[in-house]
């Protein structure tokens, strides 16, 4: 990478009349608002469809795209839908409400369904390709079984019994057949706004979950790549010891890989997933990478993470997936309990790793996210999206560590020469966004909370903990304005990005 600088921005909190943000038009002005303040980068999460509690990081499918960021505007001037339909879905509240996105959104996609040409000669293609056919026999059984979890399915579809699944092909075609059709909307539409952004010199970032939820496709169709039962019930669940996050570690609940029945065919499941991410993003981020060298195991019916294994991971997953992708697309989220495994690995892998300056200003003088320790082969953040804002971070911190925060942003801005003054809370945040901008890592990226210097109940999400304000902040577009764009536009102008 060159150096450059970019911007944090989920799709669900682009701005929207329509209760959530989509591949629709506000995603082409937020491009045209990175292009226009200088940006080459938009890293956003997971665009797969989520499952329980909302989170990118737990999908039905690890290769689906959310039906709810299918943009209805472009629906309707398809003439698959009506402006009266539509605006059914108006919602305009400061934050996402799934509940009501669920009874409004899958009702409209239906009629828009009613509508396609089936026999289009693109979707006819799709079709036959089967890309999706898995996701949507699976979508269509948890229609039929009322959205049961699929392994309290009757055996006969939870155990994939070939003559079962043939009869419910021929019983449910259309059910099947309007699945299949939301994966092809929502790819195209979002292949079309990816060759936008990139026609504007914009690559996108995007980001690879280390699990799958143990209600999804992956499992139902692969049950023995995954530590689990017979009955699908898992052996062993993922998650991660206590750290600066969680005090009990957390506890994902994910069921964990068996990596030496991926082994036997050289990790195929790995490469293909890997090999077809990076089709839809420019670049790819793997969450958890350190999951990669060792991985953090739990029994099933603990209550924290407290008490768990470390288990290794083949080395020769890497060697597999280098031999198939281009591996100068790869970016490792190296954060969390990281010890020399993790540091040796990624030095042999040659991803660029994380640096959070959100963990800098501690009062230890050897933190190596120090903005004036960075390395180019590195990317800087402010934060990434489960960590609080920086302004919230610094209005919640105790006397201690703002005056840690104080005093080590002052002597990172004089040891690297930025003759900027620091008075209150808001331009003590400012100033470790100048320090990003200015330090030596290739790429910079800010999250939109912090380019807009948002409070704390702007935060993405909070680890460990199930609630309905992850994952469901909003922005409204008056936000990307002209002092925003100039702001931007002349740091990174000033600092060379």
């Amino acid at each position: 990478m060159q150096r450059a600088s970019g911007i944090l921005m989920p799709i669900f909190s682009l701005p929207s009349k329509y209760g959530i943000g989509d591949f629709g038009k506000e995603a082409y002005n937020f491009v045209d608002f990175l292009s226009l303040s200088k940006q080459k980068f938009w890293q956003i999460l997971p665009l797969v469809q989520t499952g329980y509690g909302n989170s990118p990081y737990s999908s039905v499918a690890s290769q689906s795209f959310n039906p709810y960021f299918i943009s209805i505007e472009k629906l309707c001037e398809q003439g698959l839908l009506r402006k009266s339909e539509i605006e059914l879905s108006l919602n305009k509240g400061d934050r996402i409400d799934y509940s009501f996105l669920y009874g409004v959104r899958f009702p409209l996609l239906k009629k828009a369904f009613s509508r396609f040409n089936q026999n289009d000669t693109k979707f006819k293609s799709f079709i036959k390709k089967g890309s999706f056919l898995d996701y949507a026999l699976f979508m269509s059984l948890k229609y039929v079984f009322g959205g049961e979890d699929f392994y309290n399915w009757p055996d006969k579809f939870k155990y994939r019994e070939v003559k079962a699944l043939k009869q419910f092909k021929k019983d449910y075609k259309e059910e099947i057949l309007f699945w299949q059709f939301v994966q092809f909307i929502a790819q195209n539409q979002w292949l079309e706004l990816k060759a936008y952004a990139n026609s504007k010199g914009i690559r996108i970032i995007g980001d690879l979950p280390l699990y799958v939820a143990l209600d999804s496709v992956d499992v139902w169709t692969n049950p023995t790549l995954y530590k689990i039962n017979q009955d699908f019930s898992p052996k062993k669940v993922a998650g991660v010891p206590p750290d600066y996050f969680c005090e009990d570690g957390q506890l994902w609940g994910n069921p964990v890989y068996d990596y030496q029945v991926h082994k036997k065919d050289n990790f195929s499941w790995w490469t293909d997933r890997i090999d077809k991410v990076l089709t839809v993003y420019d670049y790819v981020r793997i969450d958890h990478f350190r999951g990669l060298d060792r991985y953090y195991e739990v029994e099933p019916t603990a209550k924290n993470a407290r008490i768990g294994e470390w288990v290794e991971v083949p080395e020769e997953l890497f060697e597999a997936i280098h031999s198939k992708v281009d591996k100068s697309k790869i970016i490792a989220e190296d954060l969390g309990v990281i010890d020399d495994g993790v540091r040796n690995l990624l030095a042999k892998v040659g991803y660029p790793g994380m640096k959070i300056l959100s963990f800098a200003f501690n009062g230890d003088s050897a933190n190596t996210y120090l903005p004036e320790k960075l390395e180019e082969k590195s990317i800087c953040y402010t934060g990434t999206h489960d960590n609080d804002t920086l302004l919230g971070l610094i209005s919640s911190a105790s006397e201690w560590d703002k005056n840690n925060l104080f005093n080590g942003v002052k002597s990172s801005l004089e040891k690297m020469q930025i003759d900027y003054e620091v008075t209150d809370d808001k331009s003590l945040a400012n100033a470790i966004i100048i320090l990003g901008f200015k330090c030596k890592s290739n790429l910079f990226i800010m999250p939109m909370q912090d380019v807009l210097l948002c409070d704390q109940t702007f935060r993405i999400n909070q680890p460990g903990e199930v609630s309905n304000l992850n994952w469901s902040i909003r922005f409204d577009k008056k936000c990307f304005n002209s002092n925003v764009i100039k702001a931007l536009s002349k740091l990174t102008k000033q600092y060379n990005r």
